[in-house]
């Protein structure tokens, strides 16, 4: 078996927020808001938008009633610490960061080189409104 993410889900604070959030986030990354696509199921009663892409399906959910007014921490055992997409290039990270700017991203760090995370360790880090850490890298290996 080789490793290969098929997809994942995530728990978001505002569906509604963070569907026009995603919107504008998943073109930058090279998905095609044509192949996304929203459904619900309601015995585990959540709505979910989903973004396709032949390398892997990012999916958002709403929160459980009883969970909508919690705040997001990706400290919390079973959280999400952030997601990171990989970027071919650092001119790649840099044309996502300008395009970033021009959504509600909370950007936390600007495209630099942090060689505390590797050697040539070239990323951009940004908050979705909803505070979930999301990160483009270029990593020359």
């Amino acid at each position: 078996m080789q490793p290969k993410i098929d997809h994942i889900q995530i728990t978001v604070n505002n569906l509604d927020e963070a569907e026009v959030f995603y919107d504008q986030l998943m073109p930058i990354l090279g998905f095609d808001l044509n192949l996304k696509s929203k459904g619900k199921v309601p015995a585990h009663e959540f709505e979910v938008i989903e973004y396709f892409h032949s390398n892997l399906i990012v999916g958002i959910n709403s929160p459980r009633s009883v969970f909508a007014e919690e705040e997001v921490h990706r400290r919390k055992p079973g959280a999400l610490h952030h997601l990171a997409f990989s970027a071919a290039s650092e001119a790649e990270v840099d044309s996502a960061y300008e395009a970033l700017l021009k959504t509600n991203a909370n950007i936390v760090a600007p495209p630099l080189l942090y060689p505390q995370h590797g050697e040539y360790y070239y990323a951009l880090f940004f908050k979705d409104p909803g505070g979930i850490k999301l990160e483009i890298v270029f990593e020359k290996r």
